[in-house]
């Protein structure tokens, strides 16, 4: 009989296939030999962490979007000399090195929880560097994902970044861990290869090897020896979701011939070149972080231009919305150290940084608007983080000095959503980072995975907090996007349609799913839905009132 496990759905899809279990970290051993050579011992562990680091940004560099950032971020936590520093005090204490490297990864990991937001997610790249660096220190292979040869489905505690960030979709076609949450690395990543995927599944680790499970990503049940009637239903939804997305082609639109511009998100030249061969109408997110993360110093004027031009020719005509830097909290840059501080994640990031370092912004904008020049793309530029009707207007004036005609801001604090009329009459667009808004407004870690349920994107709060923002930017005369995970959900994106968002930027394998939404709901019903899910109480009431007022056909789809 089969047995059903529940998590939380964060990769939208399903799969049936044998469980392969990801491989643990080698144990340290209790009896480990004191050090006596501490110079020598020191040097061996910092060649591992050398050793672990370029491994790293090898695999970076053949890496997309995303999984790039990732990768580069998680060598950064190798190249860490506050974790270095850690490791080596303990060496020189007497310590051997395997005990050394898993007593400093621990008191870093412990400092990194007890900060939260951001920096807990970062604990689970500190692991994954100290289990690799204990790897050949011992001589094992590395941990984590086997060699795979068949199709499969990924059991595990969690998967570090530089496990997910180089998944084969053709093999893995579910992951499930028992760790995670919606925002964590393994979600982002997932949802952007197009494998389903649930977290926060209890005692996932406890299957066997070779068992047969179904994943439903929309759901979060994975099913363990699913019987026939469960595979055909599963195959069915399969098959009738590519049918309908077959069924519709071309700009986005409501059924009533409302426009909702469909849009990629992109990190890198190559996503760009691989995005623009696909039924898109632009991008609305280019993470131009992607090129400096990683780098002991900032890409010169030549070299940023260079990018931007291979990612403006790739759209011809259409639009390109450029964020810029978007660095601080967990993305460190070493050549903008500006100090430690007690809250990252509320202290200098995103535009704060640009203010502290304008020379960073100065030349992004230089390198934007000579590649604008050569290319026939819409080229926007867009600000991270920004909070106040100053910070709009600061922004604006410098990207207009450089020649750019249209500056915008992310709307990421709910001070700028409350504010949105006046913040975006500063300003010629704006657009609306979903996940940090929702994080910021519930005043929930979006890394902690047992807040999971205050930062599900179906959140009345949330919702409310966006309907201002739209309201603002109707009042101002601008157009607000949306460039957070909730633009991939088909339902969730009649929803913001019905909210006012004029455009939808998603990974660009959930573009098809959200285009036929759209076309089979009016504006008026997108609206109805809109109103339904604000007057709920709780997440899961405001995702049934909304799919209540759906199509049917959507409805089977989900």
């Amino acid at each position: 009989m089969s047995a059903h496990l529940q998590g939380v759905a964060v990769s939208p899809g399903s799969a049936i296939a044998p469980v392969v279990l990801v491989g643990s970290a080698p144990a340290i051993p209790m009896d480990e030999p004191r050090t006596t050579d501490v110079a020598a011992t020191q040097e061996r562990v910092a060649q591992a962490f050398d050793s672990v680091a370029e491994s790293l940004e090898r695999r970076a560099e053949s890496a997309t979007d995303t999984a790039r950032e990732i990768l580069q971020m998680t060598a950064l936590m190798a190249r860490d000399k506050t974790l270095r520093k850690a490791v080596d005090e303990r060496i020189a204490a007497g310590s051997g090195p395997l005990t050394a490297v898993s007593a400093g990864v621990g008191q870093i990991c412990d400092s990194f929880l007890a900060l939260g937001d951001y920096f807990a997610e970062r604990a689970t790249d500190v692991r994954d560097v100290g289990n690799r660096v204990v790897a050949r220190l011992s001589g094992s292979a590395d941990p984590g994902i086997p060699l795979l040869e068949s199709q499969c489905v990924l059991v595990a505690e969690d998967l570090a970044p530089a496990e997910t960030a180089t998944l084969d979709p053709a093999l893995v076609l579910g992951i499930v861990t028992e760790a995670g949450g919606r925002n964590g690395h393994t979600a982002i990543l997932a949802a952007q290869l197009g494998i389903p995927a649930v977290v926060q599944v209890a005692g996932a680790t406890e299957l066997a090897e070779g068992t047969l499970v179904a994943v439903d990503g929309d759901t979060g049940q994975v099913t363990v020896d699913p019987d026939g009637d469960l595979r055909d239903a599963l195959q069915h939804k399969v098959t009738a979701r590519n049918n309908a997305i077959g069924r519709h082609h071309g700009a986005g639109r409501t059924k009533d011939g409302h426009p909702v511009a469909l849009l990629a998100n992109i990190g890198t030249a190559k996503d760009a070149e691989a995005a623009a061969t696909q039924d898109v109408e632009g991008v609305g997110l280019f993470r131009t972080e992607v090129l400096f993360l990683g780098q002991q110093s900032a890409p010169t004027v030549e070299e940023q231009t260079a990018i931007y031009s291979r990612v403006f020719a790739a759209f011809g005509s259409r639009r390109v919305v450029v964020r810029t830097l978007d660095a601080g909290a967990d993305k460190p840059l070493s050549f903008a150290d500006l100090g430690a501080e007690d809250n990252p994640a509320l202290g200098v990031r995103g535009l704060r940084m640009s203010q502290a370092c304008p020379d960073l912004l100065d030349n992004q904008l230089a390198a934007l608007a000579a590649a604008a020049k050569d290319t026939d793309a819409a080229v926007k530029v867009m600000a991270p983080m920004v909070a106040t009707v100053d910070e709009a207007r600061w922004f604006a004036q410098r990207v207009h000095e450089h020649g750019l005609p249209e500056s915008g801001v992310m709307i990421e604090v709910p001070a700028a959503a409350l504010r949105a009329e006046t913040v975006l009459a500063q300003v010629e667009f704006g657009s609306l980072g979903t996940n940090d808004l929702a994080q910021y407004t519930m005043a929930a870690d979006r890394t902690h995975s047992a807040f999971s349920d205050l930062l599900d994107p179906w959140q009345p709060a949330v919702l409310d907090v966006i309907a201002a923002a739209s309201a603002g930017a109707s009042s101002a005369g601008r157009p607000l996007g949306v460039c957070g995970e909730s633009a991939g959900d088909p339902l969730m994106a009649c929803v913001l349609a019905g909210l006012g968002v004029t455009s939808l930027s998603m990974a660009p394998a959930k573009l098809g799913l959200v285009r036929f939404a759209l076309a089979t709901h009016s504006l008026d019903t997108c609206a109805q839905m809109a109103d339904a899910a604000r007057s709920a109480t709780s997440p899961a009431e405001a995702l049934e009132a909304a799919a209540a007022l759906a199509d049917a056909g959507l409805r089977d789809l989900l």
